[in-house]
């Protein structure tokens, strides 16, 4: 299914205006969620929104939204007049700086956007991607969305530009607050440690090599639940004495090199042929006893 556009914009700089189409390039894949249940009847419970002065439910079709300027003081606004306040803000997102991609701190980035070329747009599009690529800067930009001006960066990628909401500096605590304490290294540490990192070194980060064990494994637990079996819990292991500190780090070092070399010495020995069978045997399934009359299919945890 083709991808669609949440939003038509204007990208500019200087006098070049490229018409662009802004796309959501993530979406959420929330863990495993569970429904909150009346306990006794089994029935799923709601949520409802209930007036402070008067103390009764109010429906949808009651509410209006509206800004407290003064403590339990409220200016009220209208639909009509919300959506004014949306469609009169600016469709641009202005350029105001190019700079080194590699300048802003992926601390501060926050929502990305594709952004695709809009009508008689790709040809100034494909030529700021471009320059951008053999110069290897990225723009700097404002953007006002949904009530807010966001500082935003505009990269090429090579499939095309990538917008990235930026979070201001209020928006990002400072690590100076939490008095890391700092300890001397020593050079032989020092060493094993480089030595560490370059047998564990990759080209690249694969997304695509990782996925969400955890979510498995309660999936997995939520199935044998469906079935009637009893969850299990595993064992929780102990940190040892003083917090799990490690107290000659220059023994984990050592093992934790010794531990990779051994997984690459095992990838590289050939795995011995099993013994083949004389005869063939039933599997677990074929030595139990007949089965009773077929089950109604059940429904798992995976959707």
């Amino acid at each position: 299914m083709a991808a669609r556009s949440i939003a038509s914009l204007s990208l500019s700089f200087g006098l070049v205006s490229i018409p662009v189409k802004v796309f959501s390039a993530t979406e959420s894949k929330s863990g495993v969620g569970f429904n909150l249940l009346h306990k006794g009847c089994g029935s799923r419970l709601r949520q409802q929104y209930i007036c402070q002065r008067e103390g009764v439910v109010v429906e949808r079709s009651e509410m209006e939204k509206g800004y407290e300027f003064e403590k339990d003081r409220y200016v009220v606004f209208s639909s009509d007049e919300l959506e004014a306040l949306e469609t009169t803000a600016r469709h641009t997102v202005d350029i105001v700086a190019f700079m080194p991609v590699a300048a802003i701190d992926p601390l501060y980035y926050d929502k990305a956007y594709y952004l695709g070329p809009d009508k008689r747009g790709a040809k100034p599009y494909s030529l700021l991607a471009e320059a951008m690529r053999q110069t290897g800067t990225c723009a700097l930009a404002t953007w006002v969305w949904k009530g807010k001006q966001y500082m935003v960066q505009v990269r090429p990628t090579p499939e095309g530009l990538v917008l990235q909401q930026l979070l201001y500096a209020d928006e990002v605590r400072s690590m100076a607050d939490l008095s890391i304490e700092t300890s001397d290294v020593q050079p032989a540490e020092l060493a094993l440690a480089q030595q560490l990192i370059e047998q564990n070194a990759v080209d690249a980060y694969d997304p695509t090599a990782y996925r969400d064990e955890e979510k498995l494994r309660i999936l997995a637990e939520i199935d044998k639940k469906i079935e009637g079996k009893k969850i299990t819990v595993a064992e929780q292991v102990e940190p040892a004495a003083g917090g799990g500190e490690v107290i000659d780090l220059m023994a984990a070092l050592k093992a934790s090199l010794g531990k990779v070399q051994g997984q690459k010495r095992a990838t590289r020995e050939p795995k011995a042929e099993p013994a083949r069978e004389t005869a063939p045997r039933k599997s677990a399934k074929r030595a139990a006893a007949p089965a009773a009359a077929p089950a109604p299919a059940r429904k798992t945890a995976r959707k």
